[in-house]
């Protein structure tokens, strides 16, 4: 039986339909290795994931099997591990699956539960949860009056990194909690031939908005994403106008991004959109309206026509290039 230290910290790690860890393994344990000693769990059928967990900061891994049907399983994972661990916090991706496996372990275990953390830290007192809310407008601090707190942790907001650790996984023993659940018939991987990175994760990110005009001169955020590496993103109003689908939706009704680097093109700037991209380290802005809401919170901003401006920038990305 592994010991585990008195400060431990529990990371729940996501799985891919394909069998990796989740992108966001590495942020999580990072932000656990800030606050006290990271303790992974990962539900899937074998330890072959475990030295990956233990390459990204992981002091000790546990392995769960994977049960039959959605969620439950993975919740009754998580309540065998933190009554092994007993850890100070236990921490999950704000991602789909994240949110519900935290939310029903809260409920489960009357547990506090901290969302869409985009900091953690720990005072005299235990662990203080950072939050970015109404839109970004303001910062607050979280924290647990009693108990373990759940905390599921923006993806993109936490840059710590953890050292390696070298691998120790431990085959966690769980009892069923025979809760209803639905299953999964199968899965079928959907493969979309880009060299753009993922949107949600991404360290770069260049969004549209409806001052692109239409969807045929929207290739031109295409065209400076190309040029510079980064995730293609749009604001709901681009998405409500066809330009592009809803899955490159910025926003309070969309994916919410923490990149190094985000360029808003031909965006006002509402406040949804705003909360679901404030959190960027750079921002930049480039937008004919000087009064446009967007220019509130870049780093930096042009006043100017997109399609003058914008060509510009690709052409002297493109020289440095060469």
């Amino acid at each position: 039986m592994v010991a585990y230290a008195e400060d431990a910290i529990l990371v729940y790690l996501d799985v891919t339909p394909t069998g990796e860890l989740a992108r966001s393994s590495a942020a999580l344990l990072g932000a656990a290795a800030d606050i006290g000693t990271p303790i992974a769990l990962i539900v899937a059928n074998g330890t072959e994931l475990a030295s990956d967990a233990a390459a990204l900061g992981a002091a000790s891994v546990l392995v769960a099997p994977l049960g039959a049907g959605l969620t439950v399983p993975l919740v009754d994972a998580l309540a065998a591990a933190a009554s092994l661990v007993r850890p100070d916090a236990i921490l999950v991706s704000n991602s789909i699956e994240g949110r519900d496996v935290a939310a029903r372990y809260a409920a489960r275990t009357r547990s506090t539960i901290a969302v869409d953390a985009v900091g953690i830290a720990r005072d005299a007192e235990g662990i203080v949860i950072h939050h970015s809310v109404y839109g970004g407008a303001y910062n607050v601090e979280s924290a647990a009056t009693w108990g373990t707190p759940v905390v599921t942790v923006r993806v993109g907001a936490i840059e710590s990194r953890a050292a390696a650790m070298p691998a120790v996984a431990e085959q966690l023993v769980v009892k069923p909690s025979g809760r209803r659940s639905s299953s999964i018939g199968s899965v079928d991987i959907a493969v979309v031939a880009t060299s753009r990175p993922e949107l949600r994760g991404a360290v770069s990110v260049v969004s549209g908005g409806r001052g692109l005009g239409s969807k045929e001169q929207f290739v031109l955020v295409d065209q400076l994403a190309d040029a510079l590496g980064a995730a293609v993103g749009a604001s709901r109003a681009a998405v409500d106008a066809g330009y592009v689908p809803q899955t490159h939706q910025v926003g309070q009704t969309g994916v919410s991004v923490s990149p190094q680097l985000y360029v808003a093109l031909g965006i006002s700037g509402a406040v949804q959109h705003k909360a679901g991209m404030q959190t960027a380290k750079t921002i930049i802005a480039i937008n004919k309206d000087e009064e446009a809401p967007i220019f509130e919170i870049a780093d930096f901003g042009v006043v100017g026509d997109v399609f003058t401006v914008v060509p510009q920038l690709i052409a002297a990305l493109q020289a440095r290039k060469a």
